[in-house]
């Protein structure tokens, strides 16, 4: 029988790679791989490179730590295989979303591919898990829902906020949720791995 924490850490070796990818990127020059729409298809490596690329200290520190808790979010909540892919794949469907706001010019930063497995995880438990694990996944995208709205991203592509030395694109987050509900969603149409007991209560 398989460990139901290999796929679990397969999730954390997925956020360990989007968090190396992002300490490496400033050794190039982030113009080359950060998200610009107008070169979207001539490029495409940017709907994956884009989530390395973050303007400030602040803004990579924020990120990693980020990182972190949507790591320890997916191995607590043991998150099979077809998560761990979900996420994989809602990575550039979030930056790809972003060509909805062509006048997002330049977006680089983690932040929507965190929305993502945030929404992955959260999906996961809300579909398979029960009593409180069940409570959990509702509440945590009722809440991702909220903040979203709350950024109104179909106002302004770029706001400043108090503390941060960047600009944030709320957009970016929206598109991150909305990648991950989809990919999200569409593995837990798939069926149960076998050999795993039900997710406990």
């Amino acid at each position: 029988m398989r460990s139901s924490a290999e796929p679990a850490a397969a999730w954390v070796g997925l956020a360990a790679l989007l968090a190396v990818g992002a300490c490496v990127a400033p050794l190039v020059d982030l113009h080359r791989i950060d998200w610009e729409p107008a070169l979207a298809w001539r490029e495409p490596w940017r709907a994956w490179s884009a989530a390395f690329v973050h303007f400030s200290a602040l803004h990579l520190a924020a990120n990693l730590a980020g990182t972190a808790a949507v790591a320890a979010f997916g191995w607590m909540a043991r998150v099979p295989r077809r998560s761990v892919v979900a996420w994989a794949v809602a990575w550039p469907l979030t930056q790809l979303g972003l060509l909805v706001r062509p006048d997002l010019l330049h977006y680089g930063g983690l932040s929507g591919v965190l929305h993502a497995g945030v929404a992955v995880v959260a999906l996961h438990l809300a579909a398979r898990g029960r009593g409180v694990r069940r409570l959990v996944g509702s509440a945590t995208i009722a809440v991702l829902l909220a903040k979203v709205v709350a950024e109104a991203p179909w106002e302004a592509v770029l706001r400043q906020v108090p503390g941060w030395d960047i600009a944030i694109a709320p957009f970016a987050h929206a598109s991150g949720l909305a990648a991950g509900l989809l990919a999200g969603a569409l593995a837990e149409l798939l069926p149960r791995q076998g050999g795993l007991p039900p997710a406990p209560a």
